[in-house]
């Protein structure tokens, strides 16, 4: 992004390390970009490093890639607001957090008992926040949103009963970046 860009970098921003410092959330995307499913990998690990209570990891994503199966699942449960610019998103990603332990594994892979959840939405901030910060090294932007009816798409999309559905974040190439002003 040039300097005289209108979003970043902001004054006072200079100190910072890229890429928080051109770090932006727009709403126009360029429908015609495509994610990689190497680039999906590579942003979910960048979640997966985050710091975490206990290691225990307690964020979950549904992988919604543009004209997918769960992003047709998705879209209708946008809010008006959101209907209109987060379908054009290249990849949608709905985070959610583990609310209580999962009743088919009590213990966790590991054969410990589940760490406390009591810090678990602070823990999907974190993943969140690394998983953005990946996209925009890589190139792209992220758009983290709210506006979706969490109870309908965790229910369209399987999203078991322990996984609390928070947030989306629609992540893509900013249209005014792909050669369109």
């Amino acid at each position: 992004m040039s300097p005289d860009e209108p979003h970043a970098p902001r004054p006072g921003a200079e100190a910072l390390a890229e890429p928080l410092r051109s770090r932006w959330s727009p709403s126009v995307f360029d429908p015609a970009h495509e994610v990689t499913r190497e680039e999906i990998e590579v942003l979910l690990r960048a979640a997966q490093w985050a710091p975490s209570a206990g290691n225990s990891q307690p964020w979950r994503y549904v992988v919604a890639p543009r004209g997918g199966p769960a992003h047709d699942l998705l879209v209708p449960t946008l809010s008006r607001g959101n209907s209109g610019w987060v379908p054009r998103a290249s990849l949608v990603l709905l985070a959610g957090v583990q609310v209580a332990a999962d009743p088919d594994d009590p213990h966790g892979a590991d054969g410990r008992a589940p760490a406390s959840l009591d810090h678990a939405r602070h823990d999907l901030g974190q993943a969140s926040a690394h998983l953005t910060l990946q996209a925009r090294a890589m190139g792209l932007h992220a758009h983290q949103f709210a506006g979706f009816d969490r109870e309908t798409a965790a229910a369209a999309l399987g999203v078991p009963s322990y996984v609390e559905l928070m947030t989306g974040i629609a992540i893509g190439i900013a249209l005014a970046e792909s050669g369109d002003r």
